[in-house]
């Protein structure tokens, strides 16, 4: 009963056309002349679609993703769309969920000041039955929208999720979960869009949007169940330009103009001088992180490395040197191969090569719950078929501790049994910020990486991540232990024990390895 006198208090199409005119049938209208904004200048204002989100609304789809420049004011637009669809339809879910507390607030608050600023008479029509604090308006229609930091049960028609990106950094089980629980509760005809800057390259966001980007560069036809990515560079938009006066003020380097060049040949946009200036200027303050914020190509926004990466800077400058290419085999050069071994974990393999002054990484595995023998058998198997030899294999300090079962042995020895040689068992340092350093010294160092035969490895060091306290609100000093773990900590037996001035590790003995590395200790 209860049911039927709320439905009782929405007044039907045809009062709404004495409240509103005839125009309120169509969504896009109501978007452009029924909602009040508080705006940049904190000024109130009616809402009304920019020229990116206009473009957005054209391309509506059932799963979107938004990888965008910042302050184009999508999360505006949504909270918008979520209201509108509230107030006009029966028992309608809309969730929207943010990556901190203080910016789900302010995400509710939009929906409320729009919804208290609506004509009297609409408010009147469809007025609300509770409030919570920050949290969920639900209106007599039976429609509700709520807003948290986490994914909600039930049947949703409507989910944003706002920055998945750093929710993926800073909270990464919290983003899986949104992945698994908030998305799955979005039927197929329903709606998703996740909009966020790009946070590196791993992470929930990253995985849902390189196969979109696939689709998006191909022009290939979407399912239902495909996300469609909504790419909005910083150059779309006008205000983005410095003055005549201003522009004349900023020296355009040749190295930019050579940037510029290449942006105009890839997306066939012709700069204005304004623009670079407004871009330089802005480099400025932003450094590195320019890119992740107003970049210029979908694949740009993801080469600045993710909030919180251990190895951050050092795998930001590998890619700005162009370091993550095709990088192949040698087989004039010995192979070397470093190892973090897992028990009942991961065991990461990473095969090198030195030649001249570069280290060559082309080739990275992983896998778990798998014996010693799966891995020499792959490795050795992999020898034979592209006729390189062994240098040197590099061990963790733990591949020397006693095993007890049968007889006592020690993953070392099971390696030798199965015919490994030339191997070393890397000391055990004292400090881990010691081999953090020692790894992003070498980083720094002539590194190449195969950006496919060593993709994963790569992701690996891009997401070995410090720990977030979210009640601090800072990152830890404290590496995880992730998934990215064990092909960094691979990686570091390479920063912790590789030889200086190293030609061939098959000739080097191991008291002269000794004797090189001690140092380091």
């Amino acid at each position: 009963m209860a049911a039927v006198a709320e439905r009782k208090a929405v007044k039907p199409a045809h009062e709404f056309d004495k409240v509103l005119g005839a125009g309120w049938r169509d969504p896009r209208w109501r978007l452009r002349n029924l909602y009040w904004i508080i705006d940049k200048d904190s000024k109130v204002v009616r809402f009304v679609p920019n020229e990116e989100q206009e473009d957005f609304l054209d391309n509506y789809w059932t799963r979107n993703l938004i990888l965008k420049a910042r302050q184009l004011g999508f999360s505006t637009l949504m909270a918008m769309l979520e209201l509108d669809q509230a107030l006009f339809n029966f028992n309608y879910n809309g969730v929207i969920i943010a990556d901190t507390l203080p910016n789900a607030g302010k995400l509710f608050g939009k929906v409320e000041f729009a919804y208290d600023h609506l004509p009297a008479p609409l408010r009147e029509a469809v007025p609300t039955k509770s409030r919570t604090t920050r949290s969920e308006i639900v209106f007599v229609n039976g429609s509700s929208i709520g807003v948290g930091v986490s994914a909600r049960g039930g049947t949703v028609q409507n989910l944003h999720v706002s920055e998945l990106g750093k929710i993926a950094a800073k909270a990464p089980i919290r983003a899986a979960e949104i992945v698994t629980g908030a998305f799955e509760s979005v039927s197929l005809d329903n709606f998703i869009t996740v909009e966020s800057t790009a946070e590196g390259a791993v992470g929930e966001f990253y995985e849902l949007v390189m196969p979109a980007l696939k689709r998006y560069h191909e022009g290939a036809p979407e399912t239902k169940l495909d996300w469609r990515l909504h790419f909005f560079p910083w150059w779309r938009r006008a205000s983005y330009s410095l003055t005549p006066e201003d522009a004349a003020l900023v020296p355009i380097e040749p190295k930019d103009e050579l940037y510029f060049r290449g942006l105009t040949a890839k997306t066939g946009h012709v700069f204005t001088t304004g623009q670079k200036a407004w871009y330089v200027k802005k480099r400025e303050t932003l450094a590195r992180k320019m890119k992740q914020e107003y970049p210029s190509t979908p694949e740009e926004a993801f080469e600045v490395a993710i909030e919180g990466a251990v190895y951050g800077e050092e795998m930001t400058s590998l890619r700005e040197k162009g370091r993550i290419t095709d990088v192949p085999l040698d087989i004039n050069y010995p192979v070397n191969s470093f190892w973090d071994l897992g028990k009942r974990d991961m065991t990461a393999i990473w095969l090198h090569q030195h030649i001249g002054l570069q280290d060559r990484w082309f080739w990275y595995h992983e896998d778990n719950n798998k014996d010693l023998n799966h891995f020499w058998t792959l490795l050795d198997q992999k020898r034979i078929d592209e006729k390189f030899r062994w240098g040197r294999h590099f061990l963790p300090h733990d591949a020397a501790t006693e095993i007890l079962g049968k007889s006592i042995t020690t993953h070392q020895r099971t390696l030798v049994d199965l015919g490994m040689r030339n191997e070393t068992v890397v000391p055990r340092i004292q400090q881990l910020s010691l081999g953090i350093d020692l790894t992003r010294k070498a980083l720094a160092g002539n590194h190449w990486f195969d950006r496919v035969n060593a993709a994963q490895g790569i992701k690996c060091l891009d997401g070995y991540q410090f720990g977030w306290s979210e009640t601090m609100l800072v990152w830890t000093q404290e590496p995880l232990h992730n998934w990215a773990s064990h092909g960094a900590d691979a990686y570091r037996q390479f920063a912790q024990a590789f030889p200086e001035g190293y030609t061939d590790g098959a000739d080097d003995s191991l008291a002269d390895f000794k004797n090189r590395t001690r140092n380091r200790y």
